[in-house]
């Protein structure tokens, strides 16, 4: 029920009538008895800072940034945890008064997917497709859940090494950039196949790897999902017996990180996780 008193939250993005987090988060609030309401809102980039601006003014608890926005939200935020400054990238604002902390709670969601799906992360040789904001986020906590090595492959070469440099500032030592031309060689060895990339969000992309990288006992997690349907990456890799994470689990576990944040308490993982198809 919607009182006098019911605290706001939102995900900001454009578009995001396809979105699954406002079913997630409302399925927990409503389960727990918590007096929050969670609703998408449209917001095209021209209208950012406005909307920003809007959502102190209108004393939101907090909000989820989707694209086209993580990048842009950094320079409207007083303050950012780590992941957030070395990805380049928000998708949790907390708003305290007239204060703005980001947060990145991407890579920490997958990070506890593949926890839950049995992949062990410690010591592994990790094969990371994609060098934008969330394969960033999701590098940063692989380094801090113990991967023993790191190889970073993307469509642009840039990119790549600007990620690589900048998690080996952060510690992370044992992490390389390849070339797209390199993939062969990059994923030589791997036990662990992560995609970061848009591969995988329209009907008709090819996948993010050749399809023979996926046989044996590899595992593959992919940060793409689709409403109601797997992704071609995940239903190959499950055909041929590797092991996988699906991306709609990335994003349980990123809203379970959010809501987290914002409420301080433990949310209610089995009613988020049951709102999602």
């Amino acid at each position: 029920m919607i009182s006098g008193k019911t605290r706001l939250l939102a995900l900001i993005g454009h578009p995001v009538e396809h979105s699954l987090s406002p079913a997630m988060h409302n399925a927990a609030f409503a389960a727990d008895g918590l007096d929050y309401a969670y609703v998408a809102l449209d917001v095209r980039p021209q209208n950012l800072p406005a909307a920003v601006t809007g959502l102190k003014v209108l004393d939101f608890r907090g909000f989820n940034v989707t694209m086209p926005h993580k990048r842009a939200m950094l320079s409207l935020l007083d303050d950012v945890d780590e992941g957030a400054r070395i990805s380049g990238a928000v998708n949790t604002v907390v708003i305290e008064g007239s204060s703005l902390r980001g947060y990145n709670t991407d890579g920490g969601g997958m990070v506890m997917a593949c926890r839950e799906g049995g992949i062990e992360l410690s010591d592994r040789r990790v094969l990371l497709l994609g060098a934008g904001g969330a394969a960033a986020a999701i590098a940063l906590s692989l380094g801090a859940e113990g991967a023993g090595e790191l190889r970073v492959v993307n469509r642009s070469a840039e990119p790549a090494r600007e990620l690589v440099l900048k998690l080996r500032g952060a510690g992370f030592e044992k992490v390389e950039a390849y070339p797209l031309g390199a993939l062969d060689e990059a994923a030589r060895g791997a036990e662990v196949i992560v995609n970061a990339t848009s591969l995988g969000m329209k009907d008709g992309d090819p996948l993010p790897v050749p399809a023979e990288y996926l046989e044996g006992k590899r595992a593959v997690c992919d940060a793409v999902y689709r409403p109601g349907t797997e992704t071609a990456l995940i239903r190959e890799s499950r055909r041929r017996g590797a092991g996988v994470v699906a991306g709609e689990r990335m994003l349980l576990y990123q809203g379970v990180l959010a809501q987290r944040i914002w409420i301080g308490r433990e949310p209610n993982v089995k009613a988020m996780d049951g709102a999602i198809p």
